[in-house]
């Protein structure tokens, strides 16, 4: 039987990237001693008072449709959390979606042609490449460099501009890597952007797991308002992955053109989520702080841990919930280097080319088991570092 072309677009390393996280899901379900950090799925449950929201709207009736767009309170709330932040935004220039993910597959179809070029410094997310090609577009890569802390070069994102560009892809607070952009960089990317006349995606899903410094989202410089699409949501920074709600804030001929692609495609969230989301934004929970803290108390623990070692090399984050470890010196190749690490010491980690060609040589550690946890698998990873160095001086 034949399938249409999409099907081979939205396929590839990004979907194989998790075969070693379920092959250690399976092993941890046989009973084996598995330490989990392949994945980016906070292990704190959702704050109760989101949770009883959501309860009471569902015994409450709403169990209907809602409005595709996403309610108006909802919209009004995620408005003045960007207005905090500095931006310009009402109710109208907010669109919800079943999660940051969705928000970047319509924003990629409702901004791009086939034949449309989107520059996207490397590594990134494992699913960028599916959502852009799926739109028929290309993604060009900006390869960043581990020496430079995984930090873009504006002069490289300027060479990477074609006739054909029409955007660039940025995420900062950066996964994997967990660097953010500079106000120097960020003022960079938008004259360039208004220069050549490109829409900046801005994926910000872990702008509320900063450590060090603060935020800045690229839609609120001049004049990058009307060229910005903003994606974010409440997964990460409320351990809410399940619920799958996030949003898109940009200009509202945008944000018309996402709520028409919605209709066909979502006929919108769930009332009783997007009434729990409300509660999220109205009365923030205590929790996210101590979320917040949590992570970044996990990352000095392995940064502890894993300091001063003959084999690996730890790159500190300024945000989010990964950290990447240099294991070069161990003359294997990340994939190898994980594969024998969960083989043979009980770790799963993703290997950096998953990411991209760039981070050829680091794993990527997920900071979402606690710190003693953490501990032991540090342990573990150190073990298996120095076995393999033994093994390629021998």
């Amino acid at each position: 039987m034949h399938y249409s072309s999409l099907t081979t677009r939205i396929a590839g390393e990004g979907a194989a990237a998790w075969d070693i996280h379920y092959r250690a899901l399976e092993r941890q379900a046989n009973g084996d001693d598995v330490i989990i950090l392949s994945v980016g799925d906070p292990d704190f449950v959702t704050p109760a008072p989101i949770v009883d929201s959501a309860i009471a709207s569902l015994r409450g009736g709403a169990t209907h449709y809602a409005d595709v767009q996403g309610k108006a309170r909802l919209r009004e709330l995620i408005a003045a959390r960007h207005r905090a932040r500095g931006g310009a935004a009402g109710p109208d220039n907010v669109a919800v979606m079943a999660g940051a993910q969705c928000g970047l597959y319509a924003v990629a179809q409702c901004l791009l042609d086939p034949g449309d070029e989107v520059i996207v410094p490397e590594p990134m997310y494992v699913t960028y490449e599916a959502a852009l090609q799926a739109a028929g577009a290309t993604l060009v890569r900006v390869p960043l460099r581990a020496g430079e802390g995984f930090q873009p070069r504006l002069a490289d994102l300027e060479a990477a501009v074609t006739p054909r560009t029409r955007a660039l892809l940025v995420n900062s607070p950066h996964n994997p890597t967990g660097q953010c952009l500079s106000r120097e960089t960020w003022q960079g990317i938008a004259e360039l952007c208004q220069r050549r006349d490109l829409w900046l995606i801005s994926d910000e899903v872990y702008a509320d797991l900063v450590f060090e410094g603060e935020h800045l989202c690229p839609a609120t410089l001049a004049g990058m308002a009307e060229r910005t699409a903003v994606i974010d949501s409440l997964s990460k920074s409320h351990a809410m992955t399940g619920w799958r709600l996030g949003w898109v804030i940009g200009p509202e001929a945008l944000i018309n053109h996402l709520s028409n692609l919605a209709l066909c495609m979502l006929y919108g969230s769930p009332e009783f989520i997007q009434d729990a989301a409300c509660a999220a934004l109205a009365d923030p929970p205590e929790q996210l702080a101590t979320m917040r803290e949590t992570y970044r108390a996990r990352r000095d623990t392995v940064c502890r841990a894993l300091t001063g070692s003959s084999a690996v090399e730890v790159l500190r984050p300024a945000a989010g919930m990964f950290m990447m470890i240099d294991i070069r010196r161990t003359g294997l190749t990340a994939q190898g280097f994980a594969d024998r690490l969960l083989d043979e010491h009980g770790v799963s980690l993703l290997a950096g080319e998953a990411f991209g060609p760039s981070a050829a040589g680091f794993v990527r550690l997920s900071l979402t088991v606690d710190a003693e946890r953490l501990d032991e698998a540090c342990r573990r990873i150190e073990r298996c570092a120095r076995d393999c160095l033994a093994t390629a001086l021998d």
